[in-house]
């Protein structure tokens, strides 16, 4: 990642959870296209049609559960004000639990991604998506 991205530690302490959470949904959307994408060539339409089955919050919920146990205690952390954080509004057809779960989760790839940890989110990925 280009460091010019990355924040230091005393800038991110002034970040709201939701801020994390973003910018984490943008890049957990782009690994998961690139995940699918190179799985192979198709149609557009059915790249949306299997993106959408990982990015919504039921689940990133379930992919939340896989990675848990191999979170840190700092990730853990950041997961947390996630989940607590009030967003405006809700996602249309998501429970709130999980759309609080997965605004937890997006967080934690919002943080990672501006701390310069893109090598730690691809790791999580691959573990909470392994098996599928």
């Amino acid at each position: 990642m280009n460091q010019r991205f990355v924040l230091s530690e005393d800038q991110l302490k002034t970040y709201s959870p939701l801020s994390f959470a973003y910018i984490g949904d943008a890049v957990y959307e782009l690994i998961i296209r690139t995940v699918i994408v190179t799985r192979g060539n198709t149609r557009p339409g059915r790249y949306h049609k299997e993106a959408i089955s990982y990015v919504n919050a039921a689940a990133q919920a379930d992919l939340i559960k896989k990675i848990k146990p191999a979170l840190s205690q700092e990730e853990l952390a950041i997961f947390r004000r996630g989940c607590n954080a009030k967003p405006a509004t809700t996602a249309k057809n998501q429970t709130r639990h999980d759309y609080r779960i997965a605004t937890g989760f997006e967080a934690l790839v919002g943080y990672l991604y501006l701390r310069g940890r893109t090598d730690r989110i691809l790791e999580l990925v691959e573990l909470g998506l392994k098996d599928e």
